[in-house]
């Protein structure tokens, strides 16, 4: 059990799945007084949504912090803050049921969640998703749990795992002619976004690619088997528009 007793535990959690479902995973990591990451915990889940990784995620850093301190959650899942922060109230009012009178999803997930967050102090801070320059927390969760997703591997400090690395997308900068600077396992990332230009656009919201990492509003992204992401990963995968 983690906790601070005086002292307020800053921490973030995040869940990834490549494909939705498929190849899931969730983590957690909690940081010291700079706001640094010190302890982190990240699990595969087999086969699962991106809601059910979500969840997840917090339902393990609630069960692995000490409830008498007071919690700051950071996290990018507007579903994952809304289902336990704005839902469920209702959802309880009505039987775990919807508005629409649907049963809810997910449900032994969320009675699990409501019932570690009974009797503590806990604030949810939304983040956006992970960008260049954005919340250092989330990002670190985002990572640890992507790398989860595609390694099915258990992770963590206590184990005695290296940080999960950098993503490609975060380590290159945004836009500007020549910038293919790299970074993460993509190779040749330059050249393969030239090949891919004539058949990209700007995302209009933040998302996630294919690999794990994240893209921002405005960014180019083009067409992949399993949805849209970065030109690079579109190209060296055979995948169009």
């Amino acid at each position: 059990m983690i906790g601070r007793m005086g002292e307020r535990v800053i921490a973030a959690c995040d869940g990834a799945s490549k494909g939705n479902p498929g190849p899931a995973g969730w983590a957690w990591v909690i940081a010291d007084r700079a706001e640094e990451p010190v302890r982190w915990e990240a699990g595969a889940l087999g086969k699962a949504t991106n809601n059910v990784a979500e969840l997840t995620a917090l339902e393990r850093l609630l069960a692995a912090t000490d409830p008498a301190v007071p919690l700051e959650v950071r996290m990018d899942s507007q579903y994952a803050m809304k289902a336990v922060t704005t839902w469920l109230p209702g959802w309880k009012r009505k039987g775990w049921k919807t508005a629409a009178g649907k049963p809810v999803a997910n449900r032994e997930l969320v009675m699990t969640i409501d019932e570690l967050l009974g009797g503590r102090s806990v604030e949810f801070r939304y983040v956006p998703a992970h960008q260049v320059g954005g919340d250092r927390l989330n990002d670190f969760a985002d990572r640890a749990a992507s790398r989860a997703a595609l390694t099915q591997e258990d992770a963590g400090s206590a184990l005695g795992s290296p940080p999960p690395p950098p993503a490609a997308d975060t380590a290159r900068p945004r836009s500007g002619p020549g910038s293919g600077a790299g970074g993460g396992s993509r190779s040749g990332g330059g050249a393969a976004r030239k090949r891919a230009s004539g058949r990209t656009l700007k995302a209009k919201f933040p998302g996630r690619c294919r690999c794990g990492g994240a893209y921002g509003a405005g960014e180019q992204i083009a067409k992949n088997a399993d949805g849209w992401g970065h030109p690079a990963c579109a190209t060296a995968t055979g995948g169009g528009a």
